[in-house]
């Protein structure tokens, strides 16, 4: 008996024992907890704190272009004399700090929204008078993340709404134009270059109590002056609404495109190269960088006006086998453009591309398959295909070989523009 007694209060003991412990392990977990919900209440309260100290905070989205105004505002905005800091996603990211200097966007984990509070931190930092900052959200939650947390914009600024990333923003263009509306700003100016979505965008802007700005109605109209004085192909919606914005912030017009011509693009920035190569002409255009149908259609068929008399048409397409859907929408949309005489294909994605473009029209003879991804080896296939002169232009993707056989032109050529 007196045995069975001892064992019984031994057990008690380990029974009693095993409870504190889990109690002090709950209490620990707690404790964790509560710090990590002190310091993230901190860490919102210094990131409010920042936000107050630049009174101009431009937040730019859009489905094309995003990058170019946001470089064009930046540059507007410095010629004026406005200490401003710029963070574009574009081809390469980057900060451009008050002095025009430009640094990486430093990105130990990848791309991340939550990157934008470095931003606003490197704005405060350098006593930023505004900052202009590019979206980098494609998940509508993400957007709204991005506008109502993190930027918090006194100046929101969308540039058009158009079919593209539709497997997270779609599926039709209207819910892309939605997704978009996420980060129009409360109680703020709204600005657009959108046409065909811009009543839904006032409607929105007013519902928020923001004032509506459309890119056209800035106090002068462009002259072609204007537009051809730029080093590079700019578009014309771009200039406008950026100028626009730079209005709305009290900078003339004058003084902002002097700054925007001066400015150095964003290196999927539309260029042309001329390059002369033992009796060859050719004219390369990186319109890698346009990527959606209607925008990539419209880019190509300027090109084709404007270089008429070369005797060849050459369309390269970057593809790119993890934008399935993206290859699948320009291949079907391309068999209905006015046709090259070539479409040479780059990248891993080339067959999803010429099997949607063959469906849609394209003569299959015309499609050239590229395995090399030296930028030299496809240089010398271009040239092949060239004979005495050619138009030349890069689509599809900027990533990978794209950029890098707009890069080999542009150092092989002279850079050039015209309206």
């Amino acid at each position: 008996m007196s045995q069975l007694i001892k064992r019984q209060a031994s057990g008690g003991l380990s029974i009693q024992s095993g409870a504190s412990r889990v109690s002090i392990e709950i209490l620990i977990l707690l404790s964790a907890c509560g710090l990590l919900i002190v310091l993230g209440v901190l860490e919102l309260i210094l990131h409010r704190v920042r936000l107050k100290r630049i009174p101009i905070r431009i937040h730019v989205n859009g489905t094309r272009g995003k990058t170019s105004v946001t470089r064009l505002i930046g540059a507007g905005l410095r010629e004026a004399g406005v200490r401003c800091v710029v963070k574009t996603t574009g081809t390469v990211p980057r900060f451009i700090l008050p002095n025009g200097r430009e640094v990486p966007v430093y990105r130990p984990g990848g791309a991340n929204v939550i990157e934008q509070k470095q931003a606003v931190t490197m704005a405060a930092a350098q006593r930023a008078e505004a900052l202009v900052v590019e979206c980098m959200a494609l998940q509508p939650q993400l957007q709204w993340l991005s506008e109502s947390k993190l930027v918090r914009a006194t100046h929101g600024v969308i540039t058009n709404a158009r079919p593209d990333h539709l497997d997270v923003m779609g599926p039709t263009e209207n819910d892309v134009a939605r997704a978009l509306a996420a980060t129009v700003p409360i109680n703020g100016v709204f600005l657009t270059a959108e046409e065909h979505h811009r009543p839904f965008f006032e409607k929105v802007a007013v519902e928020r109590g923001s004032r509506f700005h459309a890119a056209r109605d800035i106090s002068r109209p462009l002259t072609p002056e204007d537009v051809s004085a730029f080093p590079y192909l700019e578009h014309r919606d771009n200039i406008e609404l950026a100028l626009a914005v730079c209005e709305e912030v009290g900078v003339d017009i004058d003084t902002a495109l002097r700054g925007m011509w001066r400015a150095k693009p964003d290196p999927g920035a539309m260029t042309e190269s001329q390059v002369e190569f033992f009796g060859r002409h050719i004219v390369f255009v990186n319109g890698f960088a346009a990527n959606d149908p209607t925008s990539t259609r419209y880019i190509w068929e300027q090109a084709l006006r404007r270089h008429r008399r070369l005797n060849k048409r050459i369309a390269v397409f970057n593809c790119r086998s993890d934008r399935a859907d993206r290859s699948e929408q320009l291949a079907e949309s391309y068999g209905r453009w006015p046709q090259a005489d070539e479409v040479v294909l780059l990248g891993s994605g080339q067959y999803i591309f010429a099997r949607a473009a063959v469906r849609s029209g394209l003569d299959p003879t015309r499609l050239v398959f590229v395995d090399q991804t030296h930028p030299a080896d496809v240089f010398e296939i271009l040239l092949g295909l060239a004979e005495t002169s050619a138009l030349v232009m890069g689509l599809g993707n900027i990533a990978g070989p794209g950029l890098a056989l707009a890069e080999y032109f542009a150092n092989r050529g002279m850079d050039h523009a015209r309206d």
